[in-house]
């Protein structure tokens, strides 16, 4: 059963930012976890809130950190943006 993307406030403001053709590119990439939420690729990150990372976009420069609730069938899409400021702070 294909669980639902949902997204922060601030996961939302982080996508506005992005050049629109880019923004599509990792818009769709986030999409496809409703229907895979652990694709190949996926790293789980040490954190407390069970945070999980993938690669997104175009030449995969782009990261999306996010949440899987199992229980709720829900992927809840933390931050996404850039690989070079994405981890700042993450709590």
């Amino acid at each position: 059963m294909p669980h639902s993307v949902a997204y922060t406030p601030a996961a939302l403001r982080q996508l506005a930012k992005l050049d629109p053709s880019i923004r599509g590119r990792v818009y769709n990439d986030v999409e496809k976890l409703g229907e895979n939420p652990r694709p190949h690729g996926v790293e789980k990150l040490e954190s407390k809130e069970k945070l999980y990372r993938i690669y997104v976009g175009p030449g995969k420069a782009y990261r999306a950190i996010y949440q899987i609730q199992d229980r709720v069938l829900l992927v809840l899409v933390v931050k996404d943006g850039n690989r070079k400021e994405i981890y700042r702070r993450l709590k």
